[in-house]
């Protein structure tokens, strides 16, 4: 462990640098405009995979962003570690709520992060976290301390699906052939108690379409006497959760998991303040599904949420007109035993049905992807919880996220692999946010515990 701790304090500062440099290309997938910095930063971790110490690194072309794939097999008979990671990162929208720019980083200090956390669109989600496993590999190949074998497999599609990758999975799995799957695209509890992620929610994402008349009307000769695609759309969505905020889609819960009062209780052992989550956020109370708690309702609880909504006239001043039509995007997160194909069908259905006879209504479902749950007395997450427990001073706690990492259940059923999620940043970091960043702490501690996750995932294979 000293050792380790030598190496990452002694070349800290080059780790921080190539962070940022990384940081610095606009890799954000979901707009054509960045299509070349995508591609740019592709070419970028393949070459930090090379200098890192991967002895054979490659562009793997796909329908869509290129995956870099690289390995460094040191004996067939020894375990293999699949890396998984992303490159590619959100739109940095709304610009103007950024107290920097996102794609010039910079390092300031907060109150959770008095050591200086890096400010940059990516740099947790999930450029600083992926960037750590390819600074441990440089670790663990200079200090000759790699005790089993090592593959990447790193994509720049995540934040917009990952179609590619399920081709790509398909078509290389004994290329992808691996003992365990190694994840950071999660988060810990907070900087003094690690947490290791068992859970995480699938995702059904849709857009909406609402059609009223076949143009736009002026609002005084034919308002009161056509629907409003506006107002409709908006009636419709309210209609989506009851009283208890219980969703209303029938069917929807046919599948949902119910988790035991013991497995509950398990569940609200991991410290937690209601009060400081609320100030964190500056609301006067939180809201959700009545009968659950917060850390429940954002975790082993399905959920439906309107992300983006427009039509009509939003410049400046007045315009007075109906809509010809109204739009609205929206994301349904998943349990485990949910299917994500089913669920957007039954969204579907369900919401045509409801829709007045004076508009029609398109969905058209973008992308999704199951849940996942692994268990606590696999090797893996006997391997992660020594290595956390070691550079932490504490044992890791289980928990589940509110998140979806479609991939996670893909590769189970494809490459018949556990995933072991380590991850490293802090629900504050501001994730699909502006200013989002990861603290100095987290990225250098995440160097430090991954090589022991090789060492002991090792020791318990034999």
């Amino acid at each position: 462990m000293e050792n380790i701790k030598s190496y990452v304090q002694q070349h800290k500062d080059r780790f921080i640098n190539e962070l940022i440099e990384l940081l610095k290309i606009p890799s954000v997938s979901a707009d054509t405009a960045y299509s070349q910095d995508v591609i740019d930063t592709a070419e970028a971790v393949k070459e930090s995979l090379s200098k890192a110490g991967c002895d054979y690194v490659e562009t793997c072309d796909t329908p869509g962003y290129p995956i870099i794939y690289g390995e460094k097999i040191i004996d067939p008979n020894l375990p293999t570690v699949l890396v998984y990671g992303h490159y590619d990162v959100q739109p940095p929208d709304p610009l103007e709520l950024w107290t920097s720019p996102p794609f010039e980083p910079v390092i300031k200090t907060t109150d959770i992060h008095p050591e200086g956390a890096i400010f940059a669109r990516g740099a947790c989600d999930d450029k600083g976290q992926m960037y750590m496993h390819v600074k441990a590999l440089e670790l663990m190949v200079q200090s000759n301390t790699l005790p089993c074998n090592v593959k990447f497999m790193i994509e720049g599609e995540e934040e917009v699906g990952s179609a590619s990758l399920a081709w790509f999975v398909e078509r290389n799995q004994e290329k992808l052939k691996n003992d365990v799957i190694l994840i950071s695209d999660t988060g810990m509890i907070s900087n003094q108690q690690p947490s290791i992620t068992t859970g995480l929610r699938g995702l059904s994402y849709v857009e909406v379409e609402v059609t009223g008349p076949n143009r736009d009307l002026h609002s005084g000769l034919y308002g009161g006497a056509v629907a409003n695609p506006i107002n409709i759309l908006a009636k419709m969505i309210a209609s989506l959760h009851d009283e208890n905020n219980h969703i209303t889609i029938p069917g929807f819960y046919d599948k949902v998991e119910e988790l035991s009062a013991e497995e509950r209780a398990e569940m609200a052992k991991a410290p937690f303040s209601l009060e400081k989550y609320k100030n964190a956020l500056n609301i006067a109370d939180v809201y959700g599904e009545k009968g659950y708690v917060t850390n429940e309702r954002n975790s082993i609880r399905p959920t439906l949420d309107v992300n983006g909504i427009w039509g009509g006239y939003t410049g400046e001043g007045a315009k007075t007109v109906i809509a010809s039509k109204a739009f609205a995007k929206i994301s349904m997160r998943l349990v485990p035993n949910q299917e994500w194909e089913e669920i957007t069908e039954l969204f579907t259905k369900h919401f045509t049905s409801i829709a007045p006879a004076g508009v029609t209504v398109k969905v058209t479902p973008h992308h999704g992807g199951q849940g996942y749950v692994t268990p606590i007395d696999s090797i893996g997450y006997q391997a992660a919880n020594k290595a956390y427990t070691e550079t932490f001073g504490v044992p890791a706690i289980p928990v589940r996220s509110g998140g979806s990492i479609p991939i996670v259940a893909l590769f189970e059923k494809e490459l018949k692999s556990k995933t072991i999620l380590m991850g490293f940043g802090l629900d504050s970091d501001a994730i699909h946010s502006p200013n989002e960043h990861f603290g100095i702490f987290n990225y250098l501690k995440g160097i430090e515990t991954i090589p022991l996750f090789y060492k002991y995932f090792v020791e318990l294979s034999k």
